[in-house]
Formats: structure tokens, sequence, C-alpha cells
């Protein structure tokens, strides 16, 4: 498959009164063209900070990023305006993602105004086709935001998101702040525009359920590190790195005679700014030896599935 976006040493760091923190460092990922690529972790871990950098809302501090084969990690003016409309994002949070005092036309309309592309007649028809598209009623048109519940309010953040024709969305925990009755309807959404439309995703998520509903390929980030990558699938079915399978033994078992067996992390968590070398999962790890303090390389252990753990087969 023909990938669409390429991340190469990617890093991210803001400067703090303490020092550096470390919030995306040295991640190497590949998307293919529509396809999902889910990313999950603990809150803090870097997962929306690496989603922002790779379409520029945030300036990346060090690494390359490709977006159909093309370097646009320095892009400026004009060529970062047309990148902007090829990579696109949903926000967590309905409530404060939309304008309070913009229409849902307004807000749904903006991106095609914006981009001086569009007649007026064609930015009635495109808004239009939008809003049916998301399945959000006509005679909603005129609401403001207020007057909407969150799974509306999120639909409409996907039509606008989408009104310029992405090849690549980045889903900032698009379903946390919605009910979980909204949640399936959000997901089955997505999924039907992606292959109507032929999305690529990036989906960002602390819910280890959903990522594995929506995901073809599953990034496990820790302190803005990737620790293990592979087909989601093949995550749920051999987690590799002790940090994964401490997540997936955290996800609620229905079948009474065989409940997941917790594994219960101890430990003091390392802090991101200015972290030493070594695997910065070391002081949670039961695993752990003197050689996990040592500067770690990502493996490719079987096909696809990627692990940062220089025990990895021994465990």
């Amino acid at each position: 498959m023909e990938p669409i976006v390429e991340v190469k040493g990617l890093k991210k760091y803001f400067t703090t009164p303490r020092g550096v923190l470390h919030a995306v460092d040295d991640v190497n990922l590949t998307i293919e063209r529509g396809k999902t690529l889910g990313v999950v972790g603990e809150s803090g871990c870097g997962k929306s900070t690496l989603g922002r950098t790779i379409i520029h809302l945030l300036e990346s501090t060090e690494g390359q990023i490709f977006l159909n084969g093309k370097d646009v990690t320095h892009v400026k003016g004009k060529a970062l305006r047309e990148v902007r409309e090829k990579m696109q994002i949903i926000f967590q949070d309905p409530y404060s993602s939309l304008d309070p005092r913009k229409s849902i036309d307004a807000i749904i309309r903006e991106p095609l105004v914006v981009s001086k592309r569009y007649k007026k007649n064609e930015i009635d028809q495109a808004t239009e086709e939008l809003m049916e598209f998301v399945g959000i009623d006509s005679r909603l048109r005129m609401s403001y935001p207020h007057e909407l519940d969150g799974g509306r309010r999120q639909r409409v953040g996907i039509a606008r998101a989408l009104a310029l024709n992405p090849d690549f969305v980045v889903c900032d925990e698009p379903v946390s702040a919605l009910d979980v009755s909204i949640q399936a309807q959000v997901l089955n959404l997505l999924k039907k525009l992606q292959q109507q439309k032929g999305l690529t995703y990036l989906f960002v998520t602390h819910d280890m359920s959903v990522v594995r509903h929506i995901s073809d390929e599953i990034c496990v980030m820790y302190l803005g590190q990737v620790v293990e990558k592979c087909p989601s699938r093949e995550l749920f079915r051999n987690p590799l790195h002790p940090y994964t399978r401490a997540l997936l033994s955290a996800i609620p078992s229905v079948d009474i005679h065989n409940p997941n067996k917790r594994e219960i992390l101890h430990g003091e968590i390392t802090s991101p700014i200015d972290p030493k070398p070594g695997c910065r999962f070391a002081s949670r790890c039961r695993f752990a030896t003197d050689k996990c303090r040592e500067p770690q390389k990502q493996e490719e252990v079987s096909t696809g599935h990627f692990v940062t753990c220089c025990r990895v087969h021994e465990l």
C-alpha cells in the first residue's frame, strides 16, 4: 500500500522553567492510504501533541514529516495553507471547538469561504451535501452549537474537517466527551466516511476498546516515545511490551469465569523533563534490569511488529 504520511525522528520539545519537556521524542511511523493508525497511552504521553505536530498546529523541534512523499516539515505561507487543506483535525471537545457565535451553517461553510476557491452557489451546495453526509438534518442549519447535543456537535466538527476533501485526518479523542451510545454512532460514521471517501486517520485515544474497533494498526506511546507498534489484531493477540500488557489487562472483562488478570504498576513515573537515557518505563517495570537504563532501540520482532524493549525476547 502507498504511504500517505511518514514521520521520521519527529521530536517536539517545550521549554519550561524546570527544563526541557520531551513531549514527543524520536517518533517514527508510516500510515498507509485509506488506513487508520490508532495511538494509545496514558494521559500526558504525547498522543495529541504528536497529531498536532504532524498537521503543523505545533512546530516540530526535529525530524521530518512527509505527505504523499513530499517533505512538508518546514513549509510556510502559501505552501503551508495548501498542506493544511490536505491534513485536517477533529478535536476532542465538541463543546469548545465550535464558535458559539456562529450558526452551524456558518461553521461548516467557513473552510470553503476561507479557501477562496469556490463560488457562493458552490459553497451553498457543498454545505448542504456535507450536512447530509454526516447526518445533520437541514432544519438545524441555522441553529447554534449550544442548541445541539454532543453527538450533533461532533458531527458538525467532522463536517467542517471534511469540507475541503482532505487526504489525512487526525481524530483527537473525538468520542471521549460523548455518551457511550453516541460514541458508537460517531465511530460508525467515521468508518463509513473512510470507506466512502478513502480517508486516512490518525486516531488518538486512551480507550483500548475504541482503538480495537476502528484501527488497522496501533501505536502504543509512553512518555513521548513509541514502545510498541503492530497490526491491531496482533497487538491484542500477542502484546510484547510490559506497558502494553498492563494497558490491556485494565480492559474490563464481561466473562466472570475468565476475568482479566490485572497488572498493577508500581514505582515513580519518570519525569518527561530532561529524561535520562534508557527505557522511560523502567521505573515501573517489574522486569527492569540495569540494561534497561541504557539507550533503547526499536526492534522488528516479527513482520510489522515493532517493540522498544531490550528484554523483549526474554519475557
